[in-house]
C-alpha cells in the first residue's frame, strides 16, 4: 500500500478484479498495417490541477509523436482505480497500455486480462536493465512479460532530525533495532509540548499494512503459500506477537505514542509536519508529502533502514497491455514506455525538476540495475536539490534488506488487521493472543478466496 500518484491510495485490487471477466475481455480493433499509423490509448495523464507533471506529460507526447509520427497517443487521466477498474476490462474500456500496481499484475496474468509482450521485447534492449525482481512481477512462470516497472518503493524509519537533536539523539544514527527505536521514542517523548516518541495507524487499512511491514522487519510472514498451493495466515506466532507487544508496551507503559490514536495517513504525515512526531515507518514518498503538502523542509527529516532489517515491506507500480492487442500496438506501448522512462533522459528531467524548485535526489525510486542504474546515480549527484546525506542510512541498506511484496487480498487483509492495531494501542489490557487467533481466523477466510 503505496500513497502515490495524485496522493491516492495504492490499493490492491485482488478482491475488486474477482468479478472481472475472465480470458482477457474485448479483443482489439483491427491493427494498423506494418509501418502505417497506430494510436494507442495509454492512461498516466496526470489532472489538470497537477500543473507541473501534467505539463511535462504533454511535452513528453509532443516530443514522442515528433520523433515517432506513425504512433499517436491518446492519453486518458487517473492510475488505477478500484471502484471502476474491474468494469473497465470488463465493458472493453480499459486502455490500451494501462498503469498497474505491482501486487495486481500476477492476477491480471493469471486471468489472461493482458497482453504478452515478450515477442518484441528484444527490440528495446533498455528493458534488460530493469531489476529482475520487478521484472518477475510482470512475468508468468514460463518467463512470458506483460508488462514493465516504472516505480518502486520500499519502506524504512523516518525520523524527525530537529526532535532528535532536541532529545540529545545523534540524527546521523538512526536506529537498526525496535528497542533502540523504543528507547529513542521515550526521549522523544520526554520534550513534552504533545511531542509523540513514536507513531502508529490503525484505521483506514494503514494499520495492517504497518502491522505487516513491521512483522517483515522481523523475519515474519502475513501470509503464506503451503505445499498444496494454499495460503495462509502466518502472523499467529512468535513474530506477531513481539510486534504487538512492543506496540502495547511504548504505547502504555512508556506513553511515548500519545493519547491521541485511531491515526490513518494524513495524521503522522502533519504530526511529522509541524514537528510533533519523532519517528515512523514510512516511504520517501512519505517525505514528499510532509514536504508539499504540509510545508515541511528535507532538512528537517532523516530516513534509516527499517529497524531490524529481516524485511521489509516494498511495492510499486507499472504499465500492463490489455488482451488482444495487436503486435503493431504493443511495439507502440513499448516505444512509448521505453521513451518516456529511459535512463538517458534522467539527467535533463532532474535538471528540470530542480529548476522547478522539486525534489531531487531522494533514494527511491529506483527501477535500474547495471549502466542504467549508473546514469541515475550520476544524474541525482549532478542535480540534487535536498541534503542526500540526511538519507544516506536508508539508500546503503537498499541492496541488503529483503524486499516483500503485500499479501493477497491486502486490502481486505489489512482492513482485518487494523482491528488488532486498534485494539493494542486503545485498550491497555488488550489481550495480544487473543487478537491474533480472531484475526488468524478472519485472514484465513479472506485467503481462501485467492485462486
Amino acid at each position: 500500500m503505496k500513497r502515490g500518484k495524485a496522493l491516492g491510495l495504492s490499493l490492491a485490487l485482488c478482491a475488486t478484479m474477482a468479478c472481472a471477466a475472465c480470458g482477457g475481455g474485448q479483443a482489439d480493433e483491427p491493427a494498423a498495417s506494418a509501418g502505417g499509423p497506430v494510436t494507442i490509448t495509454v492512461n498516466g495523464l496526470p489532472p489538470a490541477t497537477d500543473e507541473y507533471n501534467r505539463a511535462i506529460f504533454e511535452e513528453n507526447v509532443k516530443t514522442f509523436e515528433a520523433k515517432y509520427p506513425n504512433i499517436k497517443i491518446d492519453a486518458k487521466e487517473g492510475f488505477m482505480d478500484p471502484q471502476t477498474f474491474s468494469a473497465k476490462i470488463a465493458g472493453g474500456q480499459l486502455e490500451d497500455v494501462f498503469y498497474v500496481y505491482l501486487t495486481d499484475a500476477q492476477n491480471l496474468i493469471a486471468k489472461r486480462q493482458v497482453s504478452d509482450v515478450s515477442p518484441q521485447l528484444a527490440e528495446f534492449p533498455v528493458t534488460k536493465d530493469y531489476k529482475p525482481g520487478l521484472m518477475q512481477v510482470f512475468s508468468d512462470q514460463a518467463g512470458k512479460v506483460y508488462g514493465l516497472p516504472d516505480d518502486n518503493y520500499s519502506l524504512g524509519l523516518l525520523y524527525n532530525r530537529k526532535l532528535y537533536e532536541k532529545a540529545g539523539l545523534d540524527p546521523d544514527k538512526p536506529p537498526a533495532t525496535w528497542a533502540e527505536v523504543r528507547e529513542n521514542a521515550k526521549k522523544i517523548a520526554a520534550l513534552g509540548d504533545g511531542v509523540v516518541g513514536y507513531g502508529d495507524y490503525s484505521k483506514s487499512n494503514t494499520g495492517g499494512w504497518h502491522f505487516t511491514a513491521e512483522l517483515y522487519s522481523v523475519g515474519g510472514d502475513v501470509a503464506v503459500k503451503d505445499g498444496s498451493g494454499v495460503w495462509r495466515a502466518a502472523f499467529n506466532n512468535d513474530k506477531g506477537r513481539q510486534v504487538l507487544q512492543q506496540l502495547k508496551d511504548m504505547r502504555w507503559t512508556d506513553d511515548s505514542m500519545g493519547q491521541r490514536q485511531l491515526l490513518e495517513y494524513d495524521d503522522l504525515v502533519k504530526l511529522m509536519a509541524t514537528e510533533k512526531l519523532g519517528q515512523q515507518i514510512g516511504s520517501t514518498g512519505d517525505l514528499t508529502n510532509t514536504v508539499t503538502r504540509f510545508k515541511g523542509t528535507y532538512d528537517n527529516y532523516g530516513m534509516g533502514p527499517i529497524p531490524g532489517g529481516l524485511g521489509t515491506l516494498g511495492g510499486g507500480s507499472g504499465y500492463m497491455f490489455k488482451a488482444g492487442l495487436s503486435p503493431e500496438k504493443i511495439k507502440a506501448g513499448l516505444t512509448w514506455l521505453t521513451f518516456k522512462k529511459n535512463p538517458d533522459r534522467l539527467a535533463s528531467d532532474n535538471e528540470k525538476a530542480a529548476a522547478k524548485g522539486l525534489p531531487v535526489g531522494l533514494p527511491e525510486p529506483n527501477v535500474w540495475t547495471g549502466a542504467s542504474e549508473q546514469k541515475l546515480i550520476e544524474a541525482t549527484k549532478k542535480h540534487a536539490t535536498i541534503p542526500t546525506e540526511n538519507f544516506a542510512p536508508f539508500a546503503a541498506a537498499l541492496g541488503r534488506i529483503p524486499v516483500k511484496l503485500e499479501p493477497p487480498n491486502a486490502q481486505q487483509v489489512y482492513a482485518a488487521l487494523d482491528t488488532v492495531m486498534q485494539k493494542v494501542l486503545t485498550d491497555e489490557n488488550a489481550d495480544v493472543d487473543k487478537l491474533l487467533g480472531d484475526a488468524e481466523q478472519q485472514v484465513n477466510q479472506i485467503l481462501a478466496t485467492v485462486k
